[in-house]
């Protein structure tokens, strides 16, 4: 489960699509951006469960960002 999730618009134009997003997952903090057509690029390194990992931040930003 991820802990603590956060995301923030990568420009001060919010018409421009693209976040910025962190978390802690199993007591580590990870971030990385969140482009408009799904794909993540980590600042760092990947969680080890990375396809799981994905799929939960996913759910969150349909939920956030896109509802």
């Amino acid at each position: 489960m991820l802990q603590h999730f956060s995301f923030k618009p990568l420009y001060e134009n919010k018409q421009l699509p693209g976040w910025s997003i962190s978390f802690f997952y199993r007591n580590t903090r990870y971030t990385a951006e969140y482009e408009p057509d799904g794909t993540i690029k980590w600042l760092g390194e990947p969680p080890t469960d990375e396809q799981a990992v994905k799929k939960m931040i996913h759910e969150l930003m349909l939920f956030h960002v896109y509802d």
